[in-house]
Formats: structure tokens, C-alpha cells, sequence
């Protein structure tokens, strides 16, 4: 009998991490849909399952080590293997104070979710990735994570100074690089997704791409085969400079 391969999103209650779990449920996964709020993430299992999709929830929020620990447990408890693990949740919580103002109380909360909760994540889940033949992980990240771009004055990322979020992308980029040195020896893949610049509640909806449409690189990044890349940064049009 052939195992059903099995992929975890985590902040897939709405927006991109949806479109993405309803991306791998397409391509024929069981997906675990992760959500810190339980009723949210319910509603968005019951929303894909109505359509015929494979999917199930987890709750999990990925700034907290116990809930982490908690939802690992409870995956490894109905699984074997993890295929694929899109590190998906993410936050931004100022958009308007300069870096020289910015409360080192949000710089420390965004970090939490940004960068240590893939991190948590990772580590948490590695030994069901482990378990896996060929598994595949995908940091979502951002334009605003490359360095290159943000020091542009021809590129859009360089008009934004987000001192939290830019900061917590860059050194993301930096970790799914770190994972990939260690994961490679096990067939496991890792790279960092940028997506564009997406309607989401992370930019109050005023984004030039859906959310499918944003969905689209993490979704085949997660399906790379085994002649694919790791230790990248990628985005719609191919490899992004760091």
C-alpha cells in the first residue's frame, strides 16, 4: 500500500497559508492545517473539506514552545513521515514608526513568529521530516529579505524601512540556509519563498497579487523533486539575490 504523502502549513487559516494548503491538497496531499486559533482554524478545515479536500487541523502557535511541542506530538501520534513543512505564519506589527522609535517589546514579538517560530518548527518536526523520503521545507519569506533589493534604489523594496519585519526576514533567509547545510546528508530540501506582494491582512489587503497567485512558488518549491535546489531564495520569476 502506498502512504499518502503528508504536509503541515502553519498559519493556514487564511490568507496565503490557505491558498497553499489548498494547493497541496490539490496536488494530492493530506495536509495539516496549523492555526493558533482553534475556531478559525476549524472553520477554514470545514471551508476545504467542503470542496473535497484532504485536509486536517492542528492547532499550533509558533511563538510558544509547549504549543509547538504539543502539535508535534499530536501529528507524530496519527503519522509516520512528514513530506513537506511550510513554515507559513507570519506577523508585522508596525508599518508606520521609524526603527530610531520602534518598541523593542514588537521587535522582540515579530521575531518570535517570524524567525523563531520556524525555527521552533523545524526543530520540532525534524524527526518526522526525517522519517520521510525526500521531505521538503519551505520558509515563507519576503522581497524585503534579501539585502540586495532593499539597498536598490530601483526596486520597490528599498522605499520600505520596516525595521521588525525586514530584519526578522533577512536573518530567515539566513536560517533556512543553516537547515539546509544540515538537512541535505537526509534527501530533505529547504529554501525561502518570497511570494510578492500579496493581498493579506499583513498589508491590509492592498496587495497586487491573490493570494493564489502568491501561493503559487511555495506550492511548487514544496513539490520540488529530487533534482531541485536547496539552501535558495525564490520567487515567481526564479532565484532571488540575496
Amino acid at each position: 500500500m502506498i502512504r499518502k504523502r503528508q504536509a503541515l502549513v502553519t498559519g493556514a487559516n487564511k490568507g496565503l497559508g490557505l491558498a497553499i494548503a489548498k494547493g497541496l491538497a490539490s496536488a494530492g496531499l493530506s495536509v495539516w492545517m496549523g492555526a493558533r486559533d482553534r475556531s478559525r482554524g476549524e472553520d477554514a478545515v470545514q471551508t476545504l473539506r467542503g470542496e473535497g479536500f484532504d485536509v486536517r487541523f492542528v492547532q499550533i502557535d509558533v511563538a510558544d514552545d509547549a504549543s509547538v511541542c504539543r502539535a508535534a506530538e499530536s501529528v507524530g501520534q496519527e503519522i509516520d513521515a512528514l513530506d513537506v513543512l511550510v513554515n507559513n505564519a507570519g506577523i508585522v506589527l508596525d508599518l508606520q514608526t521609524p526603527p530610531s522609535a520602534m518598541s523593542l517589546d514588537d521587535v522582540k514579538a515579530t521575531y518570535e513568529v517570524n524567525l523563531f517560530g520556524p525555527i521552533r518548527v523545524t526543530q520540532a518536526f525534524a524527526p518526522l521530516l526525517k522519517e520521510a523520503d525526500d521531505a521538503r521545507i519551505v520558509n515563507m519569506s519576503s522581497g524585503l529579505g534579501s539585502l540586495t533589493l532593499i539597498t536598490d534604489p530601483t526596486s520597490l523594496f528599498s522605499s520600505v524601512n520596516l525595521l521588525a519585519y525586514t530584519s526578522s526576514k533577512v536573518a530567515l533567509n539566513a536560517v533556512t540556509v543553516s537547515f539546509a547545510k544540515e538537512f541535505e546528508p537526509f534527501g530533505i530540501k529547504i529554501n525561502a519563498v518570497e511570494p510578492g506582494n500579496v493581498r493579506t491582512d499583513l498589508n491590509g489587503n492592498t496587495g497586487s497579487l491573490t493570494p493564489d497567485e502568491g501561493a503559487e512558488t511555495a506550492i511548487r518549491m514544496a513539490l520540488v523533486d529530487k533534482d531541485g535546489p536547496t539552501g535558495g531564495f525564490f520567487g515567481s520569476q526564479g532565484r532571488q539575490p540575496w
